[in-house]
C-alpha cells in the first residue's frame, strides 16, 4: 500500500488514496500511526470518492477512532490531490463527518503553498459540542456559561470556553507562560471528563495582542500535536468572544503559525502550509 508523508505546521499525517482499498482502518490507523513500530504520524487521511464534494476524507487517530473533521489534514490532502494532477482547480470542495469543506490553495513560484479552508460555523450549543452536566441525565448546559465553564482537574481550576468545530473543543485561556503548563498531566483528564460524551480537544492558550495567541494542544485520541487547525479555530473564535482580539489572528503553536479569520456569524478560515515529508510503501496486511 503506497502512502505519502505530509504535515502542515508539524502537525503530520499519513495519506492513502484508499478508493480501491478494503482495510480494517481503525487497526491500521493504529499500527501505521506508531511512532516506533510504523510510520509515525498524528493521523491516517484516507482519499476517497464522494457524491457530493470532489473528494471524502477519512480520518483516524493513532488510538483507532475516527475524527468529524481535521483542518491541517484538509490542507495536506488539498495539496496531495493537486500535485497529483487529482483536480485542475486552485478551489476544492471535500466531504467530511462534518459536511462539506472548501479549500483553497495558493501556490508560489518557489514550490510552497499557502491553503486556506472553510471550516464553516462555529457552534455553541450544548447538543453541538457536545456537553451535558451528569451523563446519567438529560440536563444539558445551557448556551450562557459556554465561554466560563468552570472545571476543577487535579486541584487546579480551569476556566473553559466551550465550541464545537464540527468536533469537540475547550479552550484554557493562561496569564502566563504555556511553556510552563502541565499539559501532558491535565489534558488527558480534561479529554476524558464524564461532561464530555464524545471526549474533547483541549487547548491552553495565552494572548500575545490582538493578533498574535500562543497556543498548545492536546488532541482527543493523539496527545500533544505540534499544532491543530480545528484546535486553533477555536481558539480564535472564543478569544474574540471574550474581547481578547479582532476578526485576524495569527495562532503561534509549537509546529509553526496558522491564520484564522472570523467575522462573527459566519464561516472561519484557516490559513497555513501543507508540504510533502517523504513517500513509501507500508507491506503489513495490518
Amino acid at each position: 500500500m503506497n502512502f505519502t508523508k505530509m504535515q502542515g505546521a508539524g502537525n503530520d499525517f499519513i495519506l492513502v488514496e484508499a478508493s480501491n482499498l478494503n482495510r480494517d482502518w481503525p487497526q491500521t490507523a493504529i499500527a501505521m500511526c506508531d511512532r516506533h513500530f510504523g510510520v509515525g504520524s498524528d493521523g491516517l487521511l484516507l482519499v476517497l470518492p464522494s457524491n457530493i464534494a470532489d473528494f471524502r476524507m477519512g480520518m483516524f487517530n493513532p488510538d483507532g477512532s475516527e475524527a468529524e473533521v481535521c483542518g491541517n489534514g484538509l490542507r495536506c490532502l488539498a495539496r496531495y490531490v493537486l500535485d497529483k494532477g487529482l483536480v485542475k482547480t486552485q478551489e476544492i470542495l471535500v466531504e467530511t463527518l462534518a459536511g462539506v469543506r472548501k479549500v483553497r490553495v495558493h501556490k508560489a513560484g518557489d514550490g510552497t503553498a499557502r491553503i486556506q479552508v472553510s471550516m464553516g460555523e462555529p457552534k455553541f450549543g450544548a447538543k453541538d459540542i457536545p456537553v451535558v452536566i451528569a451523563p446519567d441525565e438529560n440536563s444539558l448546559l445551557p448556551i450562557e456559561p459556554m465561554l466560563d465553564y468552570p472545571v476543577t482537574i487535579k486541584d487546579r481550576e480551569l476556566s473553559l470556553s466551550l465550541v464545537s468545530m464540527g468536533n469537540p473543543h475547550a479552550v484554557y485561556f493562561e496569564q502566563h507562560s504555556i511553556s510552563d503548563f502541565p499539559l501532558s498531566r491535565l489534558g488527558p483528564e480534561v479529554e476524558q471528563l464524564a461532561i464530555f460524551p464524545d471526549r474533547v480537544n483541549f487547548e491552553v492558550a495565552r494572548v500575545i495582542n490582538r493578533e498574535q495567541i500562543e497556543a498548545r494542544v492536546w488532541e482527543r485520541g493523539v496527545g500533544e500535536t505540534l499544532a491543530c487547525g480545528s484546535g486553533a479555530c477555536a481558539v480564535a473564535v472564543a478569544a474574540q468572544l471574550h474581547g481578547y482580539i479582532d476578526n485576524r489572528v495569527d495562532i503561534k503553536l509549537p509546529g509553526g503559525i496558522l491564520e484564522v479569520d472570523w467575522d462573527r456569524g459566519r464561516e472561519v478560515f484557516l490559513s497555513g502550509p501543507a508540504e510533502v515529508v517523504f513517500t513509501g510503501e507500508w507491506l503489513s496486511e495490518v
